[in-house]
């Protein structure tokens, strides 16, 4: 057994009440001045005020005793929505929409996600696993305990399994909690352009059962968008990973108002991620529904976009979570710091509501609550330690990471 104490912290920490926190709740933030956590065999024995903690721990030999020197002390951030594992990055077409070109146009020239499938086609697994590695670890250094990776730049059954199989490699080799979702439904092949029905059928009928039959995610993912897939075509391919036991989630309303959100609402997805576009009415529906919005906001910055609506959703007790989005086309950024700083500054979100978005909304938007996203009994330790007084350093100090130091179950790992 190891016992450790760390001590002499400011503890910043939202409070897990068994859902995610919408609306006033997602700025409630328990705030522990002379704070010090407990940490037992890689989990949280007790957290709260330094006395109380010491008072508690009197019957338990502490194997080491760690002093915080007064730093503001949070949960480890937690990443739901990313796309790291990719072969090649897209630079030139960073030039491309810098001077103008729009993200569907690129699409159509046989750009964006098509120019990554066919390096992902022509990687092999072992360099898929390599890149992808070191985006999770870059991600680790920037504070991010637990994150997600689709898959998405295969588009047929050999390569999206082939990168599932290198996500799983990465969940087994560093140090973070790694959720795959299966993202086949990303684009539609030049030769299926035609014909995107026969695309779905594809991906319903042999690769998700591939996907379900290996066990390598959890989690079904579909990007429904002008001039890739509609609503129906959504509908059809959850509703079949539902009947697997996957949990869903939708790239939805991202640059026009289809109805992502009312689908997501429709069909109890854990979450519907982007909703640049979204409409009051169905963020109402996502909200009745219990799902989570999952805002992106680098994405907007990159392509130079009006930011999701975040203070409407709040305002209408949808919870919201952040993450980075991070690929080599739209948001090519692993700083969780960098997230939280466009949420404040950009979206409107306190540095409390945006802590919460970034760690326990996150953590409920991949399945993940029961262990990650707030520092509290019988979760594990995960917690980092920032370079400030509050988690308002996140905004403040704008363009660089306060985070000093990352643990993981309690050990440091960066």
């Amino acid at each position: 057994m190891s016992v450790k104490l760390f001590k002499n912290c400011h503890i910043y920490t939202p409070v897990d009440r068994g859902s995610p926190a919408g609306g006033k709740a997602q700025s409630q933030i328990t705030s522990i001045p002379h704070g010090a956590l407990l940490v037992e065999n890689g989990l949280i024995n007790r957290v709260g005020d330094e006395n109380a903690v010491l008072a508690a721990s009197q019957a338990l030999t502490i194997d080491q005793v760690i002093d915080c020197q007064s730093r503001c002390m949070v949960p480890g951030f937690v990443d739901p929505h990313t796309h790291i594992c990719f072969a090649k990055r897209r630079e030139s077409e960073f030039q491309m929409r810098i001077e103008g070109t729009p993200y569907l146009e690129i699409l159509k020239q046989g750009g964006g996600i098509l120019s990554s499938v066919k390096s992902v086609d022509a990687a092999t697994e072992d360099e898929l696993y390599k890149n992808c590695l070191k985006h999770a670890l870059t991600a680790l250094s920037f504070g991010t305990t637990t994150l997600e990776i689709k898959s998405g730049y295969g588009l047929d059954t050999k390569n999206e399994l082939k990168m599932l199989h290198a996500i799983d490699r990465v969940s087994r080799t560093s140090p973070q909690d790694i959720v795959a979702t299966f993202l086949g439904a990303h684009a539609i092949p030049p030769h299926y352009k035609e014909k995107p029905d026969e695309f779905l059928d594809l991906i319903i009928n042999e690769m998700l059962p591939s996907v379900h039959k290996q066990n390598i995610a959890s989690h079904c993912d579909i990007f429904c968008e002008e001039g890739v897939f509609t609503i129906e075509q959504g509908r059809r391919l959850l509703q079949a990973a539902k009947k697997l036991g996957m949990e869903v989630k939708i790239h939805a309303d991202e640059v026009h108002d289809l109805g992502g959100a009312a689908l997501a609402a429709e069909l109890g997805a854990i979450s519907a991620d982007h909703l640049l576009a979204a409409n009051d009415e169905n963020i109402i529906k996502m909200a009745q529904a219990g799902v989570i919005a999952n805002l992106l906001p680098a994405t907007a910055y990159s392509l130079r976009k009006p930011y999701a609506r975040a203070r409407r959703m709040i305002e209408s007790n949808l919870p919201v979570a952040l993450a980075t989005d991070c690929n080599p086309g739209s948001s090519y950024t692993e700083s969780m710091p960098f997230i939280i700083g466009l949420a404040i500054l950009n979206m409107n979100m306190s540095p409390a509501e945006a802590l919460t978005a970034a760690t326990l909304n996150s953590a409920y938007s991949i399945g993940m609550a029961k262990k990650a996203g707030s520092l509290e009994k019988g979760k594990q330790a995960d917690f980092l330690l920032l370079d400030g007084e509050s988690p308002a350093i996140l905004g403040y100090h704008a363009g660089v990471s306060p985070v000093i130091d990352v643990y993981k179950h309690g050990e440091k790992v960066s």
